[in-house]
């Protein structure tokens, strides 16, 4: 395919950097308004909270949000600058010197693609890390009896609080999800205070609803003889659900450590999936972005040629959340185990770019 002059891709691909702006400022003042009064009516009865925490907080998730808004933000940015140079006549006059519908597109593809690029490679571990301050800033201002949970390679420690106080649960094993663990020591401190009171091991403990069942324990503490006992309950409010939950959310961890973190997660005996879809989803993502700028083009240019903008406008937003409402679909049913999980992050870009390249060759014949 014969490139356009410089000078004019140049210029078409200032116009599409200029309308994606335009059109990420209004979605980003939407959101942040929109996530600030959420953000008072979480905090707004708090003593502790201040305006500027609550403002710092929206920011730190500012990123994220913009990330999930990405393929919008280039549909309706993309959309925007066809119609703009259709409306002024530069389309016309670009159109009738002979250049292609692929011509003319490659400036704005080739813009969405390497920025979809720059997100993966720079923006998303910037985004992570804000997140993650966010995370913290959530725990300690809106989840003070929070149950914490620390992952390595060999070890799982994890922290939970209940009405007699504070216990602290090691263990070298981890099976079933989080249900059984092996070689479990558990130190126990009286209320909110860092006051000991005894130490427990076990060999094994399996969690019950309401509590944990240890078997083969042994009890010791300050100023008593060790106590042994063939099977032991200790109460927790503690679910599977929320052990699960409990591990770094994929949003706070950047597209550089998530595959480390996924070895050590499955290493441990957990299920990596939920961070593996989000690890090849965010490597779908140029390809959802250039995606975007086809299905742009092809309701833009449909509508000019036919005289029915509003008709095809529409079609275009709905073609978006239609795509934004099966992409969930299809991560659930990744997730739920019904398709793999590579599959299941790569669907929605391909099928996306398939429909696009679709109607573009039905549009253009050349």
């Amino acid at each position: 395919m014969r490139l356009l002059p410089a000078t004019l891709s140049i210029y078409l691909g200032k116009q599409f950097i200029k309308n994606v702006l335009i059109i990420f400022g209004v979605l980003m003042t939407i959101i942040f308004l929109a996530d600030f009064i959420e953000a008072l009516r979480r905090g707004g009865d708090r003593e502790d909270m201040t305006i500027g925490i609550l403002i710092q907080m929206v920011v730190l998730r500012l990123p994220t949000l913009s990330m999930k808004l990405l393929p919008f933000i280039a549909l309706f940015g993309a959309m925007l600058t066809f119609f703009r140079l259709a409306k002024t006549s530069e389309l016309a006059v670009i159109r009738a010197t002979g250049v292609s519908i692929w011509q003319f597109l490659f400036p704005a593809l080739a813009i969405a693609f390497a920025f979809g690029l720059l997100v993966l490679t720079v923006i998303n571990p910037i985004a992570a890390a804000m997140q993650a301050q966010n995370d913290r800033m959530e725990a300690k201002y809106f989840e003070r009896h929070s149950n914490l949970l620390t992952l390595s390679t060999n070890d799982l420690w994890l922290r939970q609080i209940d009405d007699d106080g504070l216990s602290v649960i090691h263990a070298r094993g981890v099976v079933n999800q989080g249900i059984d663990l092996a070689d479990v020591i558990i130190f126990q401190y009286e209320g909110d205070s860092e006051i000991f009171t005894r130490r427990i091991d076990a060999d094994r403990a399996r969690l019950r609803p309401g509590y944990w069942e240890l078997h083969n324990v042994v009890v010791t503490g300050p100023n008593r003889p060790a106590e042994r006992h063939t099977r032991l309950e200790l109460p927790t409010s503690l679910t599977v659900l929320q052990i699960q939950e409990s591990f770094a959310s994929p949003a706070t961890l950047s597209f550089w450590d998530l595959p480390d973190f996924i070895a050590t997660l499955e290493h441990a005996g957990f299920s990596g999936d939920r961070h593996r879809l989000y690890f090849y989803s965010l490597i779908a993502g140029p390809i959802l972005l250039l995606a975007m700028v086809l299905v742009a083009a092809t309701f833009s240019l449909r509508s000019l040629r036919q005289g029915r903008t509003v008709l095809m406008v529409l079609g275009g937003i709905i073609t978006g959340f239609v795509f934004y409402f099966m992409t969930d679909i299809i991560y659930a049913l990744g997730l739920a185990g019904n398709l793999p999980v590579l599959l299941a992050a790569f669907i929605p870009a391909a099928a996306i770019t398939l429909f696009g390249l679709a109607m573009m060759f039905h549009l253009e014949d050349g």
